[in-house]
């Protein structure tokens, strides 16, 4: 496997890409406090280079997340458009409409389902499983739905998950989020269909937006994708045949930042080779 490049700043391959995809939590944020020079890097680039897509794994559509971003002082500047995991999954949902669906996740979701037309109901009366996370992330884990996911299990019901993140950075913690789910119930034999990060759909939604914006056809070798997660972030670009810049500050800074929080290449190799994982680049930190 190929050790990263680590660069000391974006400015050092900009001029070698038309169009960034960037993740969010982890990359622009951290779910308390947005990163300012993350945000400079981001505004630097659309404004010399061309178009900055957001690409999220949020389970609720982009219109209902940019709220968010606001309110943590992300400035609109530093992107042109915001594509998640809820836009891409409300297709799989109303391919299944009415339902009715079991919904697992917080009412800060309910969003992803307005005009669908779905109704809902428990487990045990579910045509499907729509899952977008943890009820309660603050305090619970998948195995508080170990019983009831074992019931749709053996009823052979899908689920759609709306967010393939395992876990998340929230401040100084990592909560579990939509995918965590996934792999439990997966684990039982339930069958589990994903669009979000790194799956196909949220990617080919992406590039659609960034070609839109640029104007003209968008060469898969001039975009590069930027992420925290190895296996969403740098996972999707892999299977999408696109350049990935891997950022070490967010879910994986235990395994691949030293105890001063500084890059170690030998660290981020071997935590790399353990999550099968490639990047192009790597860096701390998005900075410019």
């Amino acid at each position: 496997m190929t050790t990263p490049v680590l660069l000391h700043g974006l400015s050092e391959i900009a001029e070698t890409y038309d169009a960034l995809l960037c993740d969010v939590w982890g990359v622009v944020h951290n779910g308390a406090e947005r990163f300012a020079d993350a945000c400079a890097a981001l505004s630097r680039f659309r404004a010399e280079r061309g178009p900055v897509i957001l690409i999220s794994n949020a389970p609720r559509p982009a219109t209902d997340v940019l709220p968010q971003l606001d309110a943590l002082g992300v400035p609109r500047e530093a992107f042109t458009a915001m594509v998640t995991s809820g836009d891409a999954t409300r297709a799989l949902l109303a391919e299944r409409a009415p339902g009715p669906a079991w919904a697992i996740g917080p009412d800060r979701d309910a969003p992803l389902y307005e005009g669908l037309d779905l109704t809902f109901t428990g487990p045990e009366d579910a045509a499907f499983i729509s899952c977008t996370g943890p009820v309660d992330d603050t305090v619970e884990t998948p195995e508080d739905y170990r019983q009831r996911l074992t019931l749709c299990a053996s009823r052979g019901l899908t689920m759609i998950c709306a967010n393939p993140d395992k876990v998340v950075q929230r401040g100084d913690k990592l909560i579990y989020c939509g995918g965590a789910l996934a792999d439990l119930y997966a684990g039982l034999d339930g069958p589990v269909v994903m669009a979000g990060k790194p799956f196909a759909p949220i990617y080919e939604m992406s590039l659609t937006e960034a070609a839109a914006h640029l104007g003209r056809e968008l060469a898969r070798g001039r975009v590069l994708c930027i992420g925290d997660g190895v296996a969403t972030d740098l996972g999707g670009a892999a299977n999408q045949g696109l350049d990935a810049l891997f950022i070490a500050h967010g879910i994986h800074a235990a395994e691949a930042l030293s105890a001063q929080g500084e890059l170690e290449p030998a660290r981020l190799s071997a935590l790399l080779a353990r999550e099968g994982g490639h990047a192009r680049f790597a860096m701390r930190g998005l900075v410019w």
